[in-house]
């Protein structure tokens, strides 16, 4: 998925004006892969009222990837949203806050160039301070770049669901990946908003 770091791309929390951009993002993964189960790719209003109430509710980051160009950029040049990433909520059960599940989308011309790498270390990291004490993803297979890339970001093979959606005329299996985030100990103090470790507007 990513074989360096491209230092023209920033990152910064996202923001509900760009739910076009992820929308763009995210639909061949919706209509051309298993990698998401979802099977219709969701409108903008929905993605932009989705980013409203995660920003709101201040429990998960959600970061984007902006490719500048142009010599005033960022401050007058042309931007592009180029990839994004977040956390959320693994399951519903309160035993669970301290579990994280997080995904991660690029855009195909932005492959291969670092993009994917800072986005997960700048994620992990933030849930890292926050007081997550493990990381889960969920890839839909076959989808062995994910497989490759979640691995070297020292994530492990835990578990596989096989056959557990049909998608594109075929069954998958769903793999789930985990990285431990910080050692759990005792009785741990709760999550902490992403407002009190990193500002959101970075």
């Amino acid at each position: 998925m990513d074989d360096s770091v491209n230092p023209d791309v920033r990152l910064r929390a996202a923001t509900p004006e760009d739910a076009a951009a992820l929308r763009q993002i995210y639909a061949p993964y919706v209509r051309d892969s298993p990698a998401t189960f979802r099977t219709e790719v969701p409108s903008v209003e929905r993605m932009r009222r989705t980013i409203r109430e995660k920003r709101a509710a201040d429990e998960y980051p959600w970061y984007v990837a902006v490719a500048d160009e142009g010599t005033d950029a960022p401050d007058g040049g042309e931007s592009t949203v180029v990839g994004y990433v977040y956390g959320s909520q693994l399951r519903e059960r309160p035993a669970y806050r301290w579990a994280v599940e997080t995904s991660v989308y690029v855009d195909a011309a932005a492959q291969r160039a670092g993009v994917g790498t800072r986005l997960y270390e700048r994620l992990l990291e933030t849930l890292r301070r926050q007081g997550y004490c493990s990381a889960y993803a969920a890839l839909g297979m076959p989808n062995p770049e994910s497989e490759a890339f979640h691995e070297r970001h020292g994530f492990e093979h835990v578990g596989t669901f096989p056959a557990a959606g049909f998608k594109l005329g075929d069954w998958h299996d769903v793999v789930w990946y985990h990285r431990r985030l910080r050692e759990p100990d005792g009785d741990p103090d709760e999550p902490t908003p992403v407002s009190t470790v990193e500002d959101p507007d970075a």
